[in-house]
């Protein structure tokens, strides 16, 4: 039996283009846990905001964002997650780090870019999703608007996650869905669901309400961060529970076989 896993995630305001300032910001949100945890969940382009200047900001594989990732990861001895801009082979891409503690790093390039904020002209949509499997779990990791495709985030026979992880930097104009969204993602795919969101104001004058929460298998939110409340909150997640509901219903053994085109 696999034992419990422990997700912290960080709900909080965001420096706008100034990556020294954010990290540093950070840097004093995970030292103040306290509680061993196995996975800290930061929101979308942690480091600098959900800008659309990557020309400015975007940083190399081994940026500044990258080494602070890793350096947090060995401190705390956890997994640290976020995305950041990114330029490689002369494109940029909202990439997502998943860095382990002993200083192993996996990537995953935001699919669905962005439209209505322009994220499409600026960045490059990733092809492949990123399985990981840590401590006898298996988890997805995706970015703020693959929320809203159900068909890139679904569970499939093949390869069953245990856990789909949101980061973001999505807006209170749509808190309603983002909230919507989070649970229906967990009840399709009968798995825990982790949404962290940024709060506060951005360059462009739009307001992120945070609204992060964490879903169990069935739906229901297991934990969750008042609007617009600058907090950082740690649980832990049961495999037995995932098991015994899966077991108890196993409506994923009846989902239909599908293939994503490129």
């Amino acid at each position: 039996m696999n034992s419990d896993i422990t997700i912290s995630i960080i709900q909080t305001s965001l420096y706008w283009e100034d990556i020294p300032k954010n990290l540093q910001h950070f840097s004093e949100k995970i030292h103040a846990i306290t509680t061993p945890t196995d996975i800290i969940v930061l929101p979308e382009m942690f480091s600098t905001g959900f800008t659309m200047n990557p020309k400015k900001i975007a940083e190399t594989n081994d940026g500044e964002a990258l080494q602070w990732m890793l350096q947090m990861a060995k401190i705390k001895d956890c997994v640290m997650v976020g995305s950041v801009a990114v330029k490689e082979d002369e494109v940029f891409y909202n990439r997502l780090y998943w860095v382990f503690p002993h200083g192993e790093v996996l990537h995953y390039n935001k699919r669905h870019l962005f439209q209505m904020g322009k994220e499409h002209q600026h960045y490059t949509a990733g092809k492949n999703k990123l399985m990981i499997t840590y401590k006898g779990w298996k988890i997805c990791p995706l970015i703020c608007y693959d929320l809203r495709f159900p068909v890139w985030s679904r569970n499939t026979t093949k390869d069953i996650y245990d856990v789909l992880i949101y980061v973001a930097n999505w807006p209170e104009a749509r808190h309603y869905h983002w909230k919507q969204l989070l649970i229906a993602r967990a009840i399709e795919n009968q798995s825990y669901v982790i949404g962290v969101n940024r709060i506060g104001l951005d360059a462009h004058n739009i307001n992120h309400s945070g609204d992060s929460m964490v879903i169990n298998p069935r739906g229901e939110i297991i934990s969750s961060i008042e609007a617009h409340e600058d907090k950082t909150e740690t649980l832990a997640l049961s495999y037995q529970y995932l098991q015994e509901y899966r077991t108890a219903f196993p409506a994923l053994s009846d989902a239909d076989e599908f293939r994503i085109k490129e």
